[in-house]
């Protein structure tokens, strides 16, 4: 069984980690609609994507 010989420093130890942190999803504001939506995403509440009508507009109540 393999054994490391020597300890993990805690700089080393935190550059192997440094990737690992949670990030903050990504939002845009809609230019047609002004809702905020991700990005690459349909805006659900218009139906549009990149100026292209995919899904019927969802009926405000």
């Amino acid at each position: 069984m393999a054994v490391p010989r020597k300890k993990t420093s805690p700089m080393k130890r935190g550059q192997r980690r440094s990737h690992d942190a949670l990030t903050a999803n990504a939002y845009v504001e809609d230019k047609d609609s002004g809702e905020r939506r991700r990005p690459h995403h349909i805006d659900l509440k218009s139906g549009k994507y990149r100026g292209r009508q995919i899904l019927p507009p969802t009926a405000e109540e």
